[in-house]
This record gives C-alpha cells, structure tokens and sequence, in this order.
C-alpha cells in the first residue's frame, strides 16, 4: 500500500525543475546532466555563493557589533575570538554529516537508486541528532577550560564564557541547519538552500543590536540573537526535507541508524570535518604563539584575519557546492566529458574570484579592519597583519576546486589527505618554526606561517588532483 500510495504521488509530480514551486519526479533530475554546463553552474552556484556569503554575515556580524561596544569593544572581540576554535569544532562535525552524506546521495540520486538515496538522507539526520547532544554537554561542562588553553587571558575569558554558555545551547540547531541544508543544495534544489540560511541570518542581524544595546546584554545578547536565528532555520530546513517538494524526504522508516549506511558517509565527510576542524586546532596554535609573542592586540588582530578568511574560504565552498550535484550526479551516471567540463568551470570560476579578493585586500587592508573595529591601535596592527597573512590567496581558488571535486567524486582518501598536508603537514609545525627563523618580529613571523603552508599545499594537490582526476574520468569513460 505503502509503494502505491508514493507511486501516485510520483506520477502527479510534473514541474521539471528544482525550486520552480512544485514536486518533481525522478526523472525530471536530469536536468544535470542535459542543460548547458554554464548555463548549470551560474543557477546552482548563485545560490549557493550567495548562501555562503550571507552564511559568512552570519558568522561575523556577532563581531562586527561586538568590536564596537563602547569601552570594551576591542576586549569583548578578543574574548569572543577565542571561542572561534569551538564554534568550528560544531560546525565540523556538521560538515562531516552533511557533506559526506549528500554527495553520496547524489550518486546514488545519479544512479536511479532514490532508496538508498533516502535511507542514506534519514541516518545522517539522526547521526546529526546524536552528535548535537554530545557536544552540548561537552562545551556546558568544559568551556572555560577550553577557552583558557585556546590563548584567552584573565582579561577576556569571562566574555568568551558568557558567550559560550548560551551559544552551546543552540548546538543542536547548528548541526541540523548546516548539516542537512546540504542535502537540499545536492538535490539541485539551490535556492532553497540559499533561504535556509538567509532565513537565520536576517534574523541575526536584526536581532544582535537589539540584544546587544538594546537590552545592554554585550555578548551574551550576541550569543542569544546567534541561536534563536540558527533555530528558525533549522524549522525551515527540516519543513523542506519532510514536505511535498523535495526529491528526497526524511522518513520515519529510515531514522534507525544503520552502520553500512553511515561509515561511508563518514569516511567520506571526513575530509571536509578535517579541513574545518583544523580550523580550530590552528587557531589554537596561533592564538597560543600569538598570546606568546605579542599579546591581546595580536590575538585581536587574529580574530579579524580569521574573520576576512571568510571572505574567501566561504564563497569558494560555495562555488564548489554548486558545482557537487553536477559533478556526483554525472560520475554516477558515467558522463565522464561532462564532470571533466563542469570541473574545468569550477576551476576558472573560483580562480578568477580568489585573484580578485586578493587584490581587494592587498589594495584597501584597512577597509578590511576597520569593518570589526573602531580601535586605532587594533586597526593598524590588523592592516600589516592582513597583508602578510593573505599573501598567497590568489592561489586558493586551485586548492578549493581541486578539494571540492574530490568530494564530489566521492573519492574520501584523496580529500583527507589534501586536507591534511595543508593544515597539519604544513602550517601547524610552521606556527612554531617561522618566529624562530625571524626573530626580529615574531608575532609577524607567526602570520606568515599561512601564506607559506597555502604555497606549498595548492603545489601538492594540484598535482595529486591531475593524477588522480585523469584516472578517474578514464575508468568511468
């Protein structure tokens, strides 16, 4: 009865395109493989830049109100700073879930199979669940001694606990919210994706002055306006992904964890939780060194600079986003010219893009500082750091398309172990060696660990990527 029941409803769907307002059938996906790749791209690849850039006001906006508190702006900044290595330990494990899952959907959505595309949609969902809880409990319990070993001082660490002691409460809203918004983004269903998150950054944006001034809560308002925005799009991702218009539905059926179907969800995911996670973990180093060799201001400055970082990291992922449904959706189809064509776009496109930034921040550094704080002596810090922390980030638009496709390709080794030489080969040890081989300025020698790492990690996987991607479209041709 049950297969009945969804068979009619399967023939009554009759729009064939994603987000055009109404349900569509299965066959109405190929669509990714049929309309012209540029034409593709620009559709599937607006939203979801324009998802990561107001993803990336999301992320900053808490910092741009709180580094102009009056009085304590500069110190407050600091302290929520040092929560950063947390908040990208959340946003990981979501990144694990959610971006192993969905591009495996995606090949199994490319090779007719919507079952397991489902059951696969359904254990990430509870995966995601179960995650959330644990780190809840984890960052209630232990935030003030994270916080004191990721570099914040007697002078910051009570910001960075209120902070955090609202913001862990909302864990699970995260997790959900990122982790399954790429599900929909998978499925073609751009714009959706996009309003997942557009929904709760408004909402931040709108919510943080009142909080923060407006009920003089500083960064505790911060934190509050940060978690019930994440709820209300966390309400309309799960609205979507259990309605009438999605390709793929959550079901009752499918909720019960099954290990075949989450371990190569994890294995593959695992190289974007690394990517991330080391996120937090070399912002640790560098705070720590920071702390070390030029105090408050250099760790205020860090903050910033991992902030600007967004500016590219977040479109670029977004780019490769767009481009994941058309390159899994095809491998798993067999079109091998096509996921070499859709590749070659992808290449250009972010390219072109991290050229640009870099010569946006290289030209105006200060326009970049002054955006998060009023500071005088924080801002000039920030304008010489920028410059040399940003050196070689023409370059990263290789690095995230080169990383992006081997996700999309399913191909989980090759991902870990780009991430991997980049962050934990590369610029970990490079925090500690750079100040001893410039001993003149140390706190800058630390800033110029990252452009060093960036130069030789987009070396490596541009070659292991020419390798392997070579192999791939040979054996699927």
């Amino acid at each position: 009865m049950k297969h009945a029941d969804r068979k009619m409803t399967e023939t009554q769907k009759t729009d064939s395109r994603p987000d055009a307002g109404a349900d569509t059938s299965g066959e109405d996906k190929e669509f990714l493989r049929t309309e012209p790749l540029g034409k593709l791209l620009l559709k599937l690849a607006l939203p979801t830049v324009a998802a990561q850039l107001i993803n990336m006001l999301y992320n900053i906006v808490d910092r741009i109100y709180i580094g102009h508190i009056p009085d304590i702006g500069a110190t407050a900044l600091t302290g929520v700073g040092v929560c950063m290595p947390l908040i990208m330990i959340v946003s990981a494990f979501a990144a694990l879930v959610g971006y192993g899952g969905a591009p495996r959907a995606s090949i199994f959505m490319g090779k007719k199979d919507e079952q397991s595309a489902e059951k696969t949609l359904g254990n990430c969902f509870t995966l995601q669940i179960l995650i959330s809880v644990v780190l809840t409990v984890v960052l209630l319990i232990w935030n003030r001694d994270f916080l004191m070993a990721f570099g914040a001082s007697e002078n910051t660490i009570e910001y960075g606990v209120s902070y955090m002691n609202i913001y862990a409460l909302g864990t699970i809203f995260v997790e959900i919210t990122l982790g399954m918004n790429a599900f929909i983004t998978a499925q073609g269903f751009a714009r959706t994706g996009m309003l997942s998150v557009l929904i709760g950054a408004v909402a931040n944006i709108i919510l943080d002055p009142i909080f923060i001034f407006g009920f003089n809560m500083d960064v505790r308002g911060a934190a509050l306006a940060t978690i019930i925005s994440q709820a209300l799009s966390c309400i309309w991702v799960v609205s979507f992904l259990c309605g009438r218009k999605t390709f793929l539905k959550i079901r009752k059926e499918n909720l019960r964890p099954v290990p075949k179907i989450i371990m190569p969800c994890l294995a593959l995911g695992a190289a974007t939780f690394v990517m991330q996670a080391s996120e937090s973990v070399i912002s640790v180093c560098f705070n720590s060194s920071l702390q070390k060799y030029g105090g408050d201001i250099a760790v205020g400055a860090m903050t910033i600079l991992t902030s600007v970082m967004q500016f590219a990291m977040l479109p670029l992922q977004g780019l490769g986003q767009g481009a994941q449904p058309i390159i899994s959706y095809c491998y798993g189809a067999g079109d091998a010219g096509r996921v070499r064509g859709a590749f070659r776009l992808l290449l250009k496109v972010s390219l072109t893009y991290s050229v640009l930034l870099w010569a946006l921040v290289m030209i105006i550094p200060g326009g970049f500082a002054a955006m998060f704080t009023s500071d005088a002596a924080l801002t000039d810090y920030t304008k010489t750091a920028l410059r040399i922390y940003m050196a070689s980030m023409f370059l990263f638009g290789i690095q995230m398309a080169c990383q992006m496709t081997f996700n999309a390709l399913g191909r989980a080794v090759e991902s870990i172990v780009v991430a991997v030489m980049r962050k934990f080969v590369l610029l970990i040890p490079l925090i500690y060696v750079m100040p001893r081989l410039i001993s003149s300025d140390q706190a800058r020698a630390v800033y110029m660990a990252e452009p060093v790492a960036d130069l030789a990690a987009v070396t490596f996987t541009a070659v292991l990527f020419a390798v392997q991607f070579r192999k791939t479209l040979r054996r699927i041709a």
